[in-house]
């Protein structure tokens, strides 16, 4: 993608921008990313620490999570296996194209987040709505976390208590709503309120952990089966062919790693677009065939009875599957309050930017204020939590934001800065590549309004 020579947008300034408005600029950075603090303009993106090889892993980390434990019911909803990795298949054209397109875009705008990106290249209104949009992404992810370890941990306290069938009903102390309750309340609370987090690099590396783990007892159940584990049914093709787009929410949702990469890809000692290009694709191969073993795995087990979150599907007393629902615990536990930071850092900023005053003068406003946003951001996800207890409706409604970060603004940056540059004649390259962006705005905005009315109209008033 030639960069040519232009100026981009900048009217972002009109808001009395502050380099220090909140902690925006160092908000959803991807776990174990290490940048160099951005100093003078005339200095441009100076290298990072982390190799092509270390890109990859984080890339890929930044892309694994607690979303494949829904990628075989996903598989389900699209109509088989064939639907699910075909559907996969496309979509991962666009996803690698989103993130080479935001790569090149930093290096025009010379910013180091994503938001930033979209602030300094598309202007003040795409810039806002990425930034609400961010905060809404992350609260819904937070709820998403939190029905995970209330799902997971049904499974345990049946197990324990020796009652598989009626777990959570005999005793007050086993009812779901208490149990969430609890451990969000002594464990997630307290992590969530300090000002930096400094376990982000562990976080990651328990996360890889646990979701390969995950992976690897899934793949294993499926060759080698429990006697009692019988598939329902198992669909070969999709009842009509919208049925297909009701697996999108979950593949964007998994996939998105977007607004994690461009941190990711100013941390590198060799930013330049081309290596980016190869260091996205291999992670993105590989997250894959994570996905894609779960995915096929997971649905040829179970069928077209598989449950919104595979692990549930198991029986309660499965050892192998009772460490892997600790696993997805930890995992949760330690990135609901990554989450919350990017979340509140977003509010932090928008607040800031509107008043007009920097970090040093409301520092002890700061400390109030984000008690408070942290209290109510963690009451009302638990609230939403313990009142929809399917994740698939949470995930139906979050997908459609992730389609947004992943085509409409990597496509806008796409149109914008391809029309900022100064040419005398446009090249037939530089007509594909506007016309990539208008697509990519086209058919982002279209799974956004399909997937968001889908969950409006027919899984949250279900």
């Amino acid at each position: 993608m030639a960069q040519g020579t232009g100026s981009i947008n900048s009217d972002y300034k009109d808001w009395e921008w502050s380099a220090d408005a909140g902690e925006r600029a160092r908000l959803l950075q991807s776990p174990s990313v290490e940048t160099v603090p951005k100093s003078g303009e005339s200095q441009g993106n100076g290298p990072g620490a982390t190799s092509a090889l270390g890109a990859v892993f984080i890339v890929v980390n930044a892309a694994l999570g607690a979303g494949l434990l829904n990628f075989p019911a996903a598989f389900s909803m699209a109509g088989g296996v064939a639907a699910g990795v075909a559907l996969q298949m496309c979509m991962l054209i666009f996803i690698i194209g989103g993130l080479v397109i935001l790569a090149y875009c930093s290096q025009a705008s010379n910013e180091r987040t994503y938001q930033e990106v979209v602030w300094a290249v598309c202007g003040k209104v795409p810039g806002v709505l990425c930034e609400v949009a961010i905060a809404v992404y992350t609260f819904g992810t937070c709820i998403a976390f939190l029905i995970i370890i209330g799902d997971q941990e049904d499974k345990i306290i049946a197990a324990l208590v020796t009652e598989p069938e009626e777990a959570g009903s005999s005793h007050w102390y086993t009812d779901r709503k208490f149990t969430i309750s609890i451990t969000a309340f002594l464990l997630i609370l307290p992590l969530s309120i300090p000002k930096e987090i400094g376990f982000q690099k562990y976080a990651s590396s328990l996360s890889v952990i646990g979701t390969w783990y995950v992976t690897a007892v899934i793949i294993i159940k499926y060759i080698w089966p429990d006697k009692e584990l019988v598939p329902v049914e198992i669909p070969t093709s999709p009842s009509t062919w919208t049925a297909v787009f009701n697996a999108v929410p979950t593949i964007c949702f998994g996939f998105q790693c977007h607004v994690s990469s461009v941190p990711v890809f100013n941390s590198m000692k060799q930013p330049e677009v081309k290596t980016w290009g190869a260091v996205v694709t291999a992670a993105m191969v590989i997250a894959l065939f994570v996905y894609t073993g779960t995915g096929v795995c997971g649905f040829l087990t179970f069928g077209a009875g598989v449950e919104q979150d595979v692990l549930l599907s198991y029986p309660s007393n499965d050892i192998p599957v009772a460490l892997a629902r600790a696993f997805i615990i930890l995992c949760v536990l330690t990135s609901y309050p990554i989450l919350h930071f990017c979340g509140r850092a977003v509010l932090e900023g928008l607040w800031l930017r509107y008043t007009g005053v920097t970090v040093e003068e409301d520092v002890i406003r700061e400390r109030r204020r984000r008690l408070l946003q942290t209290i109510s951001w963690f009451l009302l996800t638990l609230l939403l939590a313990l009142f929809i207890p399917d994740i698939g409706k949470v995930i139906s409604v979050i997908g459609g934001l992730a389609a947004c970060f992943i085509f409409v603004f990597p496509g806008l940056c796409l149109i914008q800065a391809k029309l900022s540059e100064i040419q005398e004649t446009r090249a037939i390259s530089w007509w594909a590549q506007v016309s990539y962006g208008v697509f990519m705005v086209t058919l982002g905005a279209f799974i956004f309004g399909q997937t968001t009315a889908n969950a409006i109209f027919v899984d949250l008033t279900a």
